[in-house]
């Protein structure tokens, strides 16, 4: 195994950026994985309606404890600046559905599973009745397993996940698109909790596209950045570097950041950038608090025109009070309750008019 992973280290550039894409089937890795994401609406009834926005929101205050206690009549929703009836609404209690989705390169390799072990603070973290789910992604997003309650059966999940050693692409947008058409149907609060370098072998179009696909998606994406230890090697561990032709540059640093952080803020997320690995336990217990606070609303969309509509969440201090929040400060920023802050997405895309 050490020798294993010296001669990993001293091919890390070649092995991160050439590609021999193989074709990945999901399906499960071993007898005790469960299905995969995509066949979760097979399993139980699932309620859809294309005439339902679904919001999700996080309220904090300015210290970023998260707001408790608020009920349906403490929040209103606009569309395009226009206040919408709410429909449906859970509350931080209701259960949610946490999609781990987790680079499985020949760089995280390397972290030898400390970003792992350190995921359990996440599940610990979580709620009971909270259901989680595992996809890894290298060339393409393979499941590991389907939403479940038991945590036990996806720390499994992590101990057992396999690394892309061969030469193999980091297709990250396109990965991450396909992830999102498997939750299309999954109903409720969603949450992709992102573990990726960040480096993405993508088409300029897939990533693109990606982009401009979140800014209407009902799922919120936290990201947390794998590079630290790569960025960050001690003195000690230098010694072993791939040679600087092989590693990352200062400009790849910059742009799996840059791309990461647009990822999350576009959904109303966060991204994370650990130093090392030993930052990465309070990361993961602070997104379980995220997966846990998140209040979920959902309206019906007054006009059926195809378009992009803005959407802006704000919370009154008492029911039947205005907030005292300036017309048109969109949410994402200090709003709502005096000094506090509310987080959903800001855009959805309205359904297409009826074919006559």
């Amino acid at each position: 195994m050490i020798l294993l992973r010296r001669q990993v280290l001293g091919v890390l550039g070649i092995l991160i950026f050439s590609g021999l894409l193989h074709p990945l089937q999901l399906i499960s890795q071993t007898a005790q994985i469960a299905p995969t994401p995509a066949s979760v609406q097979q399993s139980e009834p699932i309620r859809v309606s294309v005439d339902r926005v679904n919001v999700g929101v996080l309220v904090t205050d300015s210290s970023g404890k998260f707001a408790e206690g608020l009920r349906r009549e403490n929040f209103h929703i606009f569309d395009n600046g226009v206040e919408q009836p709410i429909t449906d609404f859970l509350d931080v209690d209701e259960p949610a559905q946490a999609l781990v989705l987790i680079e499985a390169g020949p760089a995280v390799y390397l972290l030898e599973g400390s970003h792992l072990r350190a995921a359990q603070e996440f599940l610990s973290g979580l709620s009971p009745d909270d259901r989680v789910g595992v996809v890894k992604y290298a060339d393409a997003p393979q499941g590991l397993v389907d939403f479940t309650t038991n945590k036990q059966s996806v720390a499994a999940a992590f101990d057992e996940l396999g690394f892309n050693l061969g030469f193999g692409s980091l297709n990250l947008s396109a990965s991450l698109s396909k992830v999102l058409d498997w939750l299309t149907s999954v109903p409720g609060k969603k949450t992709i909790v992102l573990l990726s370098t960040g480096v993405d072998t993508s088409s300029a179009k897939q990533i693109q596209d990606l982009l401009q696909r979140l800014q209407t998606s009902d799922v919120r994406i936290l990201a947390v950045s794998l590079i630290g230890d790569l960025r960050n090697q001690p003195p000690a561990a230098k010694k072993k570097s791939p040679p600087p032709k092989a590693a990352f540059t200062s400009q790849q640093f910059e742009e799996a950041d840059r791309l990461l952080r647009k990822i999350a803020q576009t959904t109303g997320g966060q991204a994370y950038f650990p130093g090392n690995s030993n930052e990465l336990p309070a990361v993961f217990a602070h997104i379980a608090q995220i997966v846990r606070h998140e209040f979920s609303l959902a309206f019906i969309p007054p006009a059926h025109d195809g378009a992009i509509h803005s959407l802006e969440v704000r919370v009154t201090a008492e029911l039947g009070r205005p907030a005292g929040q300036s017309p048109g400060l969109a949410a994402g920023s200090a709003a709502g309750l005096a000094g506090y802050r509310v987080d959903c997405r800001r855009a959805y895309l309205a359904p297409a008019p009826a074919a006559h």
